[in-house]
């Protein structure tokens, strides 16, 4: 008589082995890291503050009284939200044309073949660049921060799903074809579950560069928004206030990744099984 099958796979020992292991994060071990990481930091910035005139590297708790001051004042949520806005919009004008494309060039051998140029002389073209030009083209408003966050964000995303359009395993397409699939459903079953991954991953690091170049559109075409108060401050050598208006920013990026694009991340593939070295 013949032993039934075993569910469980079996390694080179001879021992079965589990077919999925439980993750397993340390996350007490990594907050303790992390909190004594900016402990570090704020020890080593006080005492290079102590060696150095105020406007030059004001100190931790200096910083902290300008930021109470910057909270405390009606026009800091104000140019607070004004930034995000013009930020938010250049983002989703460039996801909405960076996808569109980049699917159209994935779709189209000539096309990408044809495009391939001007998208390399997009990308050479730096973003303090891009700002001149649209100061010239839109002066002092709202559209100078949205072009410049669009022409930064939008050749990443575009490159992204095109290139992630090419990594689709054309199989799968005859066989939806095959099946007599329409292209709508080709495109939601095959290509964006291929692509997706990618996309999101190219999505949080243009939303990332196009924070940090608002910030320069903002300095040189902006009558307000942080990057207008962070020159002003600059102009009046207000460096507490330089110091105070960067650190709320990096805590609002870090709230953003940690508190809304990670879980999402982790929500929209659950499905994906990673990879262990044992």
């Amino acid at each position: 008589m013949t032993a039934a099958p075993s569910s469980v796979p079996a390694v080179a020992g001879g021992a079965p082995k589990p077919a999925h292991k439980p993750a397993r994060g340390p996350w007490l071990k990594i907050v303790a890291m992390r909190l004594g990481l900016l402990v570090l930091f704020l020890g080593l910035w006080q005492v290079a503050s102590l060696g150095a005139p105020a406007f030059v590297l004001p100190g931790p708790a200096r910083v902290w009284e300008a930021w109470s001051a910057l909270v405390a004042s009606p026009g800091f949520w104000r140019d607070l939200g004004l930034t995000f806005q013009r930020v938010l919009a250049g983002f989703a004008l460039a996801t909405v044309v960076g996808v569109a494309f980049g699917l159209l060039l994935g779709a189209s051998e000539t096309l990408g073949r044809f495009f391939e140029p001007l998208l390399t002389v997009i990308n050479t073209v730096s973003s303090s660049i891009w700002a001149i030009f649209a100061l010239i083209w839109f002066g002092l408003s709202d559209w100078t921060t949205i072009f410049v966050v669009f022409m930064t964000a939008m050749p990443l995303i575009l490159t992204t799903v095109w290139q992630g359009s090419k990594t689709v395993n054309a199989d799968y397409v005859e066989l939806a074809r095959a099946f007599r699939m329409s292209r709508a459903q080709i495109l939601a079953k095959i290509y964006l579950p291929t692509i997706l991954p990618l996309f999101f991953a190219s999505a949080r690091l243009a939303f990332g560069f196009g924070a940090r170049v608002s910030l320069v559109a903002e300095t040189l075409g902006a009558s307000s928004g942080v990057g207008y108060r962070l020159r002003q401050a600059a102009d009046l050598v207000q460096t507490d206030q330089v110091f105070a208006w960067t650190l709320t920013l990096v805590a609002l990026m870090l709230a953003l990744e940690f508190l809304v694009l990670k879980p999402l991340e982790t929500r929209l593939f659950r499905w994906k099984k990673r990879a262990e070295i044992d």
